[in-house]
């Protein structure tokens, strides 16, 4: 059997230029050509909290367990073959273990299985099995310049300066493969060999903030989601995701329509979400909220 690592896409969606660097959120170093970053945790104590890349082929996806609560949009019933946005990114609150994240979710279920893969930010790390980061096999990584599971700096502010990242995700029909895009890098792939033959395409696309609940002090969690901030509040105190775009069947990418994108939330008490009508941020919505309150229970 011939082993067959691609590097690049062969090709880009029509309205995605080749890789650049963009500036912003990043992280300031490089590997040498021919190794790509690797993030260990050291083994005799606790890994920091901080926010971090992340990427999965194994997210929590209407969970039976009702730990999992949700404030997204999503595109539904369709035939995609790739998704983007801009995530704004936070420091969020977590306690207890629990984990907040925003991400960008792709999703195809049908009779021969599931198949997910997510890319985003979290704060904290999953306290659970699955196939995060690099740290089980799924995920190749080509680029050098970017540490899935790394820290993530700077961070917006509330009241003050806003960053995000930029991600993309998206089909190469070619290879059969799944492309991450990081702020305009080309950061790696899952392999469709890892999925069923059905994950041709994706039937639902998902924006979405997430937090976990663990219940553990007899009451909900104070874990934040996003900026801590319920989205009433607006841009620069809550957090937002921009500019949610598809990729059709043409390959081209296209603008989400305001009457096709689905919000979803578990508990509005506890984080909700509100579509933006800000100026150039296309199709988005602010999302968030701090968790236990008298409302919160």
């Amino acid at each position: 059997m011939v082993l067959y690592c691609q590097m690049k896409p062969s090709s880009y969606p029509s309205g995605m230029e080749a890789e650049t660097l963009e500036a912003g959120v990043l992280q300031d170093w490089q590997c040498p050509e021919g190794t790509i970053p690797i993030v260990r945790s050291p083994q005799h104590r606790p890994r920091r909290k901080t926010t971090r890349f992340s990427s999965s082929i194994q997210p929590d996806v209407n969970d039976g367990d009702g730990t999992h609560e949700h404030a997204q949009v999503g595109l539904l019933d369709g035939n995609y073959f790739g998704a983007s946005g801009r995530l704004n990114v936070w420091k969020p609150a977590t306690y207890n273990g629990e984990f907040s994240l925003a991400q960008i979710l792709v999703l195809e279920n049908n009779v021969y299985g599931l198949n997910i893969v997510e890319a985003g930010w979290q704060r904290d790390g999953y306290q659970k099995t699955g196939c995060y980061n690099l740290e089980c096999p799924g995920f190749v990584q080509t680029s050098k310049k970017l540490s899935l599971g790394g820290k993530i700096e700077p961070v917006s502010q509330y009241a003050g300066p806003q960053f995000e990242l930029s991600i993309y995700i998206h089909k190469d029909k070619k290879s059969g493969n799944w492309w991450l895009r990081i702020q305009e890098i080309d950061v790696g792939y899952w392999p469709g060999s890892i999925f069923t033959k059905s994950f041709e395409k994706a039937a639902k696309l998902y924006w979405s903030g997430e937090i976990v609940n663990s219940g553990s002090q007899g009451r909900h969690t104070s874990t934040q989601m996003g900026s801590g901030h319920f989205p009433s509040e607006g841009y620069q105190k809550a957090s937002y995701i921009r500019n949610i775009r598809y990729v059709d069947e043409s390959g081209a990418i296209q603008d989400a329509a305001p009457g096709n994108v689905a919000p979803l939330v578990s508990r509005p008490e506890c984080y909700d979400l509100q579509m933006g009508n800000l100026k150039n941020y296309g199709i988005h919505f602010f999302y968030g909220g701090p968790g236990y309150s008298d409302k919160c229970l």
